[in-house]
């Protein structure tokens, strides 16, 4: 239907991304997709429903202008935005003599940088709706881990979170910090058996979206039984 409420997920084309946009489908959101990788991303807006129900749009999070695009894609096509999940991301091997300075930079980039994007290119439409904002942090997000800089953006992530909330008081827009543990997605090359799947992250994002206006879950920290850490 013409007036469905809008949900807009970067890092949509694999993984926690996709999961979440056929969770979103199946309850009646229409979904704005963004990703760098353009193919599976087009792939997975036919299977949501075509141009009517799901567009897909080209969007490196680390560049503001194609951002701005993807929100602006997203008012032309549905003429609203409600939720906006900020998920793109990936990780690097710990150790500080590990992986190459341009990969740091790219993660920094894309983790940090993309994250604070994705809240300025979507806050004000957000705000017209009185809508939702979430942002994919981590349980390393939450502590330290032994010589990961990939802990250190997703600190800033949870941070970022809680400041945006405080800044958004008193104008209906919701903030949540999604912190999982092991994933099975392409992050790991070698997931563990017990690890969550991305379907468990998604049941998670809607949990928080489907609650009452009134209701702003701040955090979610989702772990794997019998991770250790």
């Amino acid at each position: 239907m013409a007036d469905d409420p809008v949900f807009l997920i970067t890092g949509a084309s694999s993984g926690i991304g996709a999961a979440t946009a056929r969770h979103a489908a199946d309850v009646g959101y229409r979904l704005v997709l963004a990703a760098r990788s353009t193919d599976r991303l087009a792939a997975l807006a036919e299977e949501l429903g075509g141009e009517e129900r799901a567009i897909a749009v080209t969007c490196d999070v680390s560049d503001f202008g194609q951002q701005e695009a993807t929100v602006q894609a997203a008012l032309e096509a549905f003429g609203r935005l409600d939720v906006a999940f900020a998920n793109a991301g990936f990780g690097a091997a710990r150790g500080f003599l590990e992986e190459t300075p341009e990969h740091w930079r790219d993660m920094v980039l894309t983790n940090v940088l993309g994250c604070a994007f994705t809240i300025r290119a979507t806050l004000p439409a957000l705000k017209d709706a009185r809508g939702h904002l979430l942002l994919m942090s981590s349980v390393a997000g939450r502590r330290a881990l032994q010589g990961s800089l990939y802990g250190a953006t997703k600190h800033a992530v949870t941070a970022m979170a809680e400041s945006v909330r405080q800044e958004l008081n008193d104008t209906g827009v919701r903030v949540t910090s999604i912190e999982p543990g092991m994933v099975d997605t392409p992050f790991f090359d070698n997931a563990p058996s017990n690890a969550l799947e991305p379907d468990d992250i998604a049941r998670a994002v809607m949990y928080a979206v489907g609650q009452p206006p009134r209701v702003d879950v701040n955090e979610i920290l989702i772990r794997p039984v019998s991770q250790p850490t």
